[in-house]
C-alpha cells in the first residue's frame, strides 16, 4: 500500500499547487511560456539527490529519461496553455480525467505489466466524473482549447510510461535524475527563441518581490508533489498511479471555489457534486484493489473444514429419491459439516400443524454418521424461489405472517434443541438481498426472529447475505457466525437474456477485503466469517434440470469447479459448504458421470 498513500500525498500537494498556479497566472504573474521555462529549470536542482543513489547506466536508457522529461514538459507547457484560457477547476479535471486512460492504452503498447478488468471500474468512474466536472461547466469550448486538453493529457500519459520504462532498469535516483534533467535542458530550447527569451526575462523583471516569493514557494511546494509522484510510479503502474489524480480533482474543485471564488451553482454545482462522488467512487475502488493486492497469500496449508448443503426440494427437481440422495452424500462422500433446510411450506403445510418426519429423516442419517448440521429455517430459505411460503398463508398481511413464520420458528427449534448434531441455527438466508419471489416484510423482522431463537437455545446463529452483492455490514451484526455465498459463474436473472451466463469480475481478495472491511464497520473482529454456499453446480438460463448435459457441462466442467475450489482457498476462509451436491448425485445415476462426485469426494477426505 506504499505507493498509494505516497500517490495520495503527491496528488493533495499538486492539485492544491495548481490552484496557486490558477492564482499568479491570474494576477498576470509570468505567462505559460515563461512558467513553464523556470519549472524546467527547476530540473536541475535534482542533482542534490545523487549522493543519495546514483548508478551509472546505459545510453540508451540515458536518452529514455531525457524523452520523459522533455514529453512531461510538453505536457506541462500545453497544460498551462489551456489553464491560462478556463478556469482551473474546469479544465485540469479533464486533463486528468484522459491522462490516465491514455497511459492506460501508451503502456498496453510499451509495458509487459497489463491492469486487470477490476482496475478499469476504478478508470470508468474516474474518466466520467473527470468529463462530467467538464460539461457541468457549460461552457462553450473552442476547438484549440479542447485540443491541447486533449494532447496534454496524451503527453502526460506518454512521459508517464517512459518515466516507468527507465523506473524498471534502474533505481529511482537515478532515474528521477536524468528525466529531470531530461527536462531541464528541454526549456533551455526555448531561449533560440527571440520572443521567448524576451518573454522570459520580462518576467524576471516584472515580477514583484511578493510574486516571485509566491512563484518559488509553489515550485518548491509543487517539486515535492512531483518527486512523491514519481516514486509512486516507480513502485506501481503508471496508468494506477496515474488515476489517482481522483483526490487533486477534490482539491481543485473545492480551493478554487473557496480560493479563487470560480463559484458554481444550479445545474452546474450538481453536476459538480455528482462528479466528485464519482471520483471518490472511483479512487475508493483502486485503493480497494490496491490495498486487496498488498494482503499477504493465505496459509496454503490451514484446515479447512468443507461441508455441503442438501435440499430435498431441488433433488426432487431432479427426479431423484431425496433420502437416497442424502445417504448417498453422508455415507460416500462423508462430508465433515452439512446444511439441512426446514422448508416451511413442507414442515407446516396446514397451520399449527407440523410435519417433520422428512426432516428428522434427514437428521437421522447426518447424526448417525457423525456429520454436523447447520440447520436453516425461514421464510426465506435456500434454492429458488428463495421464499418458501405455505399456501394458507395468502390472505394474510405483512405483519400476520411474521406472527406465523415465529410460531414456526418456535416449533422447529422445540424440535431440535435436543439433536447434539445441530451445531448452529440460520435464521433467514440472505434476507436483505433482493433476489427471489418474495412478499413484503415488515419491519426489525430479522432482530424479532433472532431473538426468539436465541431465547429458545444458547447455540450459535448465523445469518448469510450474497457474495458479491450483499451489503453484508446490515446482516452480520444480528448472528453470532456471519455466512456468504461464493458464486463466480451466474445468469443475471434481470438481464440474463441480454447478457447471458457471466463471471463475476472479482478476484480472490475482493471477500478478504469485504470481510475486513465489513468487520471494521460494525467494530466487531471476532465473529467467524464462512462460506456458507460455494458455488459447485451450473447455473444457466433454465433451471439445472432443463439444461441438456451439454450446456451443463459448458457452462461449469470439471475443470472449472477445481478452479473454483482454488479460487476459494485463495479467499482465506477456514470454512465452505458446497452447492451442488444433488447435482453431482444426478450426474452419476442419470449420465453415468462420476466425475464430479469423486472428485468432492476426494476433497472431503481432507477433513
Amino acid at each position: 500500500m506504499t505507493w498509494l498513500l505516497v500517490a495520495v500525498a503527491a496528488q493533495f500537494i499538486l492539485g492544491t499547487s495548481a490552484v496557486f498556479d490558477k492564482s499568479i497566472l491570474k494576477r498576470g504573474f509570468l505567462d505559460p511560456w515563461a512558467y513553464t521555462f523556470w519549472l524546467g529549470v527547476l530540473g536541475f536542482f535534482s542533482v542534490v539527490l545523487l549522493p543519495f543513489g546514483f548508478q551509472a547506466i546505459s545510453a540508451p536508457l540515458v536518452l529514455l529519461s531525457f524523452a520523459s522529461g522533455a514529453v512531461f514538459i510538453l505536457a506541462i507547457l500545453t497544460m498551462f496553455l489551456s489553464l491560462h484560457r478556463g478556469y482551473a477547476s474546469e479544465t485540469l479535471p479533464v486533463i486528468g480525467g484522459f491522462s490516465p486512460v491514455f497511459t492506460l492504452f501508451i503502456s498496453f503498447l510499451l509495458l509487459k505489466d497489463q491492469l486487470t478488468l477490476v482496475d478499469l471500474v476504478g478508470f470508468a468512474f474516474l474518466v466520467v466524473g473527470g468529463l462530467l466536472l467538464f460539461l457541468s461547466a457549460g461552457k462553450r469550448v473552442g476547438v484549440k482549447s479542447i485540443s491541447l486538453i486533449i494532447l496534454s493529457a496524451a503527453l502526460f500519459g506518454l512521459s508517464n510510461v517512459l518515466a516507468k520504462i527507465v523506473f524498471d532498469n534502474t533505481n529511482f535516483i537515478t532515474g528521477f535524475f536524468f528525466i529531470k534533467f531530461g527536462a531541464a535542458l528541454a526549456v533551455l530550447t526555448f531561449l533560440f527563441y527571440p520572443r521567448l527569451r524576451v518573454s522570459i526575462a520580462a518576467s524576471r523583471k516584472e515580477s514583484v518581490p511578493k510574486n516571485q516569493f509566491l512563484y518559488i514557494t509553489n515550485r518548491a511546494y509543487a517539486g515535492l508533489g512531483s518527486i512523491l509522484l514519481y516514486v509512486a510510479i516507480f513502485l506501481a503502474h503508471p496508468a494506477l498511479v496515474d488515476a489517482t489524480q481522483s483526490l487533486r480533482y477534490i482539491v481543485i474543485f473545492f480551493a478554487s471555489w473557496f480560493l479563487l471564488k470560480e463559484v458554481s451553482k444550479g445545474k452546474a454545482l450538481a453536476g459538480k457534486i455528482i462528479a466528485t462522488f464519482l471520483v471518490i467512487a472511483g479512487f475508493l475502488w483502486l485503493g480497494a484493489i490496491s490495498y486487496s493486492r498488498s494482503l499477504p497469500a493465505p496459509d496454503p496449508s490451514r484446515p479447512i473444514t468443507w461441508g455441503v448443503t442438501f435440499s430435498d426440494k431441488f433433488t426432487r427437481e431432479l427426479g431423484l429419491d431425496p433420502r437416497e440422495t442424502f445417504t448417498a452424500i453422508m455415507e460416500e462422500l462423508k462430508p465433515a459439516n452439512v446444511r439441512l433446510i426446514a422448508y416451511w411450506d413442507e414442515v407446516e403445510k396446514e397451520r399449527g400443524i407440523f410435519d417433520f418426519s422428512e426432516l428428522d429423516n434427514f437428521m437421522e442419517t447426518a447424526n448417525g454418521g457423525g456429520v454436523k448440521v447447520i440447520l436453516a429455517m425461514g421464510m426465506k430459505t435456500p434454492r429458488w424461489p428463495e421464499c418458501h411460503v405455505p399456501s394458507w398463508t395468502s390472505g394474510l398481511t405483512p405483519e400476520e405472517k411474521e406472527v406465523a413464520v415465529l410460531d414456526y420458528l418456535k416449533a422447529v427449534v422445540e424440535r431440535y434443541r435436543g439433536s447434539d448434531a445441530v451445531i448452529m441455527w440460520q435464521v433467514e438466508n440472505e434476507p436483505f438481498l433482493f433476489f427471489g419471489r418474495c412478499p413484503g416484510r415488515p419491519d426489525g423482522y430479522l432482530g424479532g426472529e433472532v431473538a426468539l431463537v436465541k431465547s429458545l437455545d444458547s447455540r450459535p446463529i448465523i445469518t448469510t447475505d450474497g457474495g458479491e452483492t450483499g451489503m453484508w455490514w446490515r446482516t452480520a451484526p444480528y448472528s453470532d457466525i456471519f455466512g456468504s455465498t461464493m458464486y463466480r459463474r451466474v445468469y443475471p436473472v434481470s438481464i440474463g437474456k441480454y447478457v447471458g451466463v457471466v463471471d463475476y469480475p472479482v478476484s480472490a481478495n475482493f471477500f478478504r477485503v469485504k470481510e475486513k472491511l465489513t468487520r471494521f464497520i460494525i467494530g466487531d473482529y471476532e465473529k467467524p466469517f464462512i462460506i456458507i454456499e460455494l458455488q459447485a453446480e451450473p447455473w444457466g438460463e433454465k433451471g439445472t434440470p432443463e439444461l441438456t448435459y451439454e450446456r451443463q457441462m459448458e457452462i461449469f466442467s470439471l475443470d472449472y469447479f477445481k478452479e473454483t475450489i482454488n479460487f476459494a482457498k485463495d479467499t482465506g476462509f477456514d470454512e465452505y459448504y458446497l452447492w451442488g451436491g444433488e447435482w453431482w448425485y444426478w450426474l452419476k445415476v442419470k449420465h453415468n458421470d462420476d466425475r464430479y462426485w469423486n472428485y468432492t469426494k476426494e476433497l472431503f477426505e481432507s477433513n
